[in-house]
């Protein structure tokens, strides 16, 4: 089905066409999008930032199957899994692959505008099938293989799914047991070694496909849904973030103007398949960019063999999300050679100061922080030629009309805290912004209204138009007459040495007094034990750092911190236990 590439080939290959190739073919294919494509500045780049639309845009026939038509040998990913078995796919197996994908899943009944879910975690059939979907003009549900019973059984039921494709695991019992549950037949098919009933395996199907696929009469439109996410569900069930066509051209400013993806340079990218971070870093913008993608697969993070995968590799660009940058600074770095990285960036959630510095020191590398939703691409981002701030998200992305909306509803002055909202002209939602909550109308007029699309997700912009997180409106706590953001209290325990990583929220005052009061939930660094000494040391030190009032009253140590299945801290969790 494919080659097996060992990693000294891979190498070798990579760094010559970095060589050789510089910038031409990134040059001969973005270009057909942007009118312009390198500016000279942050301001060159927002004023003079201007991009084409086609019609009927498809990823699948017009980025893959482009290079597999116009540069065969090109890499496109670079696989290595956690036993170390070592794969490399060129754009023209995975066109032929992707072909046979659409041919599978059109042999199995589905058609354009059905949905199939693919929990398919770190496995490099993931953009064979994802290409293939987007080639039959079916809608893809990425998702994780972590879920329940339960949760298959609501996202069964809510997106209509027919088919689901997925990797080996206990999951498949809980997938067959939400099934009985379905009001309809779900296809089912899995990357494995073994048969199961019911269950196709996925190398044998596709095997016996035809590796070509006509784009069909019925070609999907630019606003026909391509890409559904679940959201992380902080503060209730999971919506449903529907994208259309033309969503993977907006991360052209994602991977070429933040991430700094450039023709046949090596980019890898801390994500699960099931989540938009994967869309962000790990196939859409990077492809249209020339940029192989590493994809390491494992069941278990460690942070050291994360790092021998780091130095083994050229990798050109990394990105990962804060917890991990401080799981990695948990390690001695001193005798790591990591110096042929160039570019560090993370989003995910806001990054703290400190983990900033200490990356800085300990490696000499920047990180660039990005900001943006499962709805969108960047909205924000310390993009290539601005010096980043540490603790700042950076400044707007031109393809959006980013807006700062107070409480009163009107344009949140230099220094107030607004939330971050993005400017619709018309009916159709700007580029790389998602189209609508599927099947949730009245959520999604709420979100999109007077001509607005309203984030959930405040900040502050200074005098020089670089943006500061507060937290979501949601978790903005109010105290003695106060408005707290979590974000920079939790950047100022963060100071502290015992502190690992850490949640604030707001908890009712049980005097009575203050409205609520602020409580640090704090997981301590090895070496650190729990006492009420050092909680008074913490609040001191917060106490320093920031207004009296913003210091947590109250301070529980905990082992680990409520979390979404993609990392994300439930504070609503922490504001119910008192």
């Amino acid at each position: 089905m494919f080659t097996k590439r060992a990693w000294p080939v891979i190498i070798s290959t990579i760094l010559a066409r970095r060589e050789t190739k510089g910038c031409f073919f990134v040059m001969q294919l973005i270009s057909k999008y942007l009118k312009q494509v390198d500016f000279h500045s942050y301001e060159d780049f927002y004023d003079n930032f201007s991009l084409t639309v086609p019609e009927n845009f498809n990823f699948a026939f017009d980025v893959v199957d482009y290079w597999a038509a116009s540069e065969p040998g090109k890499l496109a990913l670079v696989y290595e899994s956690a036993e170390g078995e070592e794969i490399s796919f060129t754009f023209a197996e995975i066109s032929r692959l992707s072909s046979q994908a659409a041919n599978y899943f059109a042999s199995k009944g589905i058609q354009k505008g059905d949905v199939v879910m693919l929990t398919l975690k770190h496995s490099y059939y993931f953009w064979i099938m994802a290409v293939g979907l987007h080639k039959l003009g079916a809608i893809c549900v990425p998702a994780t293989e972590q879920l329940k019973q339960k949760d298959y059984e609501y996202r069964f039921s809510v997106a209509r799914v027919k088919m689901i494709a997925t990797v080996e695991g206990e999951h498949l019992a809980e997938i067959e047991e939400a099934e009985k549950n379905s009001s309809r037949p779900i296809a089912k098919a899995f990357v494995s070694e073994s048969e199961r009933d019911g269950w196709d395996n996925i190398a044998v199907e596709l095997a016996k496909m035809p590796d070509a696929f006509d784009k069909p009469i019925d070609y999907p439109c630019s606003n026909d849904l391509m890409l559904m996410y679940f959201t992380s569900g902080t503060t209730g069930n999971p919506k449903i973030v529907a994208h259309n066509y033309n969503y993977a051209l907006g991360h052209i400013t994602t991977a070429y103007y933040w991430s700094a993806c450039k023709d046949n340079a090596l980019h890898f990218s801390v994500s699960e398949t099931g989540w938009a971070k994967c869309a962000w870093s790990k196939i859409y913008g990077q492809w249209l960019c020339g940029a192989p993608v590493l994809v390491y697969s494992y069941d278990r993070f460690e942070p050291e063999k994360m790092l021998d995968i780091m130095e083994k590799y050229p990798i050109y660009g990394f990105c990962a999300p804060p917890t991990i940058y401080r799981f990695l600074l948990r390690c001695d770095l001193s005798n790591r050679s990591l110096s042929h990285i160039k570019h560090c960036t993370t989003a995910g959630e806001a990054l703290n100061a400190e983990v900033f510095h200490q990356w800085q020191e300990k490696t000499g590398l920047t990180i660039r922080e990005g900001f943006g939703q499962s709805e969108s691409a960047i909205i924000a981002g310390t993009f290539i030629w601005m010096q980043p701030r540490p603790g700042s998200l950076g400044k707007p992305n031109p393809l959006y009309k980013v807006r700062m909306i107070n409480e009163n509803g009107d344009d949140a002055c230099v220094g107030e805290e607004g939330q971050i909202s993005i400017e619709l002209d018309g009916a159709i939602p700007p580029v790389g912004l998602f189209q609508e909550y599927y099947r949730d109308e009245e959520r999604t007029i709420q979100t999109f209204s007077s001509g607005l699309y309203y984030t959930g997700d405040l900040a502050r912009r200074d005098e020089d138009g670089y943006l500061w997180y507060e937290g979501r409106a949601d978790d903005i706590i109010k105290t003695s007459g106060y408005r707290v953001g979590p974000f920079e209290v939790e950047s100022a325990l963060m100071r502290h040495p015992a502190v690992f990583e850490c949640a604030v929220a707001g908890i009712a005052d049980p005097e009575g007094i203050r409205g609520q009061i602020i409580k640090a939930t704090i997981v301590l660094n090895e070496g650190y034990s729990p006492s009420d000494s050092l909680a008074k040391e913490i609040q001191d030190l917060v106490k320093s750092i920031t207004a009296p009032y913003k210091y947590p009253r109250a301070i529980e140590f905990s082992d680990t911190l409520p979390k979404t299945f993609n990392g994300k801290i439930k504070r609503y969790v922490l504001r119910r236990q008192q």
